[in-house]
């Protein structure tokens, strides 16, 4: 027992390790949350020169993200630690168990990972997964490609452990194609999900706002750029001139 107790020692260290570490990533999400919130009430401001706003949010997640990190490096060497000191017979009878179950390991790891996110983020998710059956913007080429080809396209399935959606362009495609409508696989961040209708938040374009839009009669969207704004803010049908704000 004498021997064990610089062990107990240290796992009581790294728990409160642990406790700090879920501390930061509170104040840290408080952040990401109150720059989601100045950008949805005023989507513009990125627009005027010198504003930071979106180096920041990309800055406050690459600190939640290296912080979650640590936080699962510390669990995994608490959990090794725990090891060491069950029963050699228990220890052999538990890893038999984990060796058998690899695929039970990874799913209560993704829960695990899930239950981890921000508050933000977890709406975020359960928001991508009730899009399903719902029609979306989606930039259907690579992010380093030359060209950005975005349509509207109806999500069939979302994966909340890869953040992936599986969407299908409804629209039939050329003669080469064989008129075959196609389906693509696209991470979450390149799906914008349209306006709902008589939602009362949704903030007026001022002109010089960058936006996507709908040819009418097709599922293609092309950039454009707002000139004036009506005086009554109505959302017209997705087959009309939608307009979706790029961020």
């Amino acid at each position: 027992m004498m021997s064990s107790a610089p062990d107990i020692a240290d796992i009581l260290d790294k728990s409160r390790e642990l406790d700090r570490l879920r501390k930061e990533q509170e104040d840290v999400l408080l952040e990401i949350n109150k720059m989601h919130k100045k950008l949805h009430n005023t989507p513009e401001v990125i627009e005027k020169p010198g504003d930071n706003s979106l180096t920041k949010l990309k800055s406050l997640y690459i600190q939640a993200k290296e912080l979650s990190e640590n936080e699962v490096h510390v669990s995994n060497l608490l959990v090794g630690q725990l090891d060491a000191l069950l029963p050699s017979g228990a220890m052999g009878q538990q890893r038999r168990r984990i060796e058998g179950g690899d695929q039970k390991r990874k799913r209560m790891k993704n829960d695990s990972d899930i239950s981890r996110l921000s508050p933000s983020m977890r709406n975020q998710l359960d928001t991508c997964a009730s899009l399903k059956g719902e029609q979306v913007a989606a930039r259907v080429t690579a992010e380093n490609a030359d060209k950005d080809e975005w349509f509207v396209v109806k999500v069939m399935h979302f994966d909340r452990e890869t953040k992936e959606f599986e969407v299908l362009d409804e629209e039939p495609g050329d003669d080469e194609e064989g008129g075959v409508q196609r389906k693509y696989k696209l991470h979450m961040s390149f799906i914008i999900p349209f306006p709902k209708r008589n939602d009362s938040s949704i903030p007026e374009f001022p002109p010089g706002r960058h936006v996507l839009a709908v040819y009418p009669g097709t599922t293609a969207l092309y950039k454009a750029t707002v000139v004036s704004t009506p005086r009554k803010v109505t959302i017209p049908s997705i087959h009309h001139n939608e307009l979706i704000p790029i961020l």
